[in-house]
């Protein structure tokens, strides 16, 4: 499909919507008009969101054609929207207008060009469902570090999982950037200009399209790269690695974060690296926010909130400073 953003939204709503449908026809799977729309308010709230999502995959992954939309892109979507702490109402409409979309998209393919093609957006409910159970929409900011996230890896019953969550710990990456890694990934071993230690680097590919090195111990480099010499490719299933944290963080007497979590006690633990080898606060934030892909500085700076951004500013720079979250 050509066009605009909002044209091509424009002939997705044709294919969804038609006004005065009853609703024993729209939940009948046998009617033609089973899951279509015929609310106008509920369409344009539909459509503002499909013109958002469009609007996101034009500036981050330079998508011009929307009947080119996978999973990944709903995924990446999603955990965007996230990392911005919405409200669950909104969280749950996003979820929904996509839900919609995907059968917009069927329609169109099967009405206009006469072929049946596959979508699968049902992802979008499995990210729905971690953020409310993980209080991701919650606007009240709260520490979600792991007290003991080794032991919380430990305690995690896949190894596999437990080699994603090692990443992340380490290396602060997405769950995008650790749930599918290929060889070709492995960019070898270099010094860590903030620590002077020895790390293994693994490329990977998050949110939006965001590429960028990956910082891990060579324990952890080893393994994966022992992984991938007898595997052509690293992949977790996401919900079975969200499931198993779940469970994890029951054994070690831990709130559930998910893997987002991860990503929290790392971000602590790099701003405190950064300041050892006397960076400035700001200067340490900006090098943080670059290696957790993050757009603003303002993100990773809510990942150090209250407390700990307060001792922060104030105590990085003390040669001394007790590291109590390395855990």
């Amino acid at each position: 499909m050509r066009g605009s953003v909002y044209y091509q939204s424009s002939q997705l709503v044709k294919q969804i919507f038609q006004e005065g449908l009853k609703k024993e026809d729209k939940i009948n799977p046998n009617h033609e008009h089973y899951q279509m729309v015929s609310s106008y308010k509920t369409m344009e709230s539909y459509r503002r969101v499909w013109n958002n999502f469009f609007n996101y995959l034009l500036e981050h992954w330079k998508i011009r054609n929307f009947e080119k939309i996978s999973s990944e892109h709903v995924q990446a979507y999603m955990d965007y929207k996230i990392e911005y702490y919405p409200s669950k109402q909104y969280l749950e409409k996003i979820s929904a207008a996509l839900g919609k979309l995907e059968i917009a998209l069927k329609n169109f393919s099967k009405n206009i060009h006469k072929i049946e093609k596959y979508y699968d957006f049902s992802i979008r409910q499995t990210i729905l469902n971690e953020a409310r159970d993980l209080k991701l929409v919650a606007s009240n900011y709260h520490n979600r570090a792991y007290n003991n996230p080794k032991l919380l890896i430990y305690n995690l019953k896949n190894p596999m999982n437990k080699l994603a969550a090692k990443i992340q710990l380490e290396g602060g990456a997405r769950i995008e950037g650790v749930a599918l890694i290929k060889p070709e990934q492995l960019l070898r071993i270099k010094i860590d200009k903030v620590t002077q230690v020895e790390k293994g680097i693994i490329y990977t590919k998050e949110k939006g399209g965001k590429q960028g090195e990956v910082l891990v111990s060579l324990k952890t480099y080893a393994e994966l790269e022992n992984y991938l010499s007898l595997n052509s490719k690293f992949k977790i299933n996401r919900q079975d690695y969200y499931n198993d944290i779940k469970q994890a963080a029951i054994i070690s007497k831990e709130v559930s974060e998910g893997s987002h979590g991860l990503r929290w006690n790392f971000a602590k633990r790099r701003m405190f690296e950064y300041g050892k080898a006397d960076y400035t606060y700001s200067d340490s934030l900006q090098q943080v926010s670059y290696e957790m892909k993050h757009n603003r500085a303002s993100i990773t700076e809510h990942y150090l909130g209250g407390w700990f951004l307060f001792s922060l500013k104030n105590l990085l720079f003390c040669k001394n400073i007790n590291l109590w979250f390395y855990k």
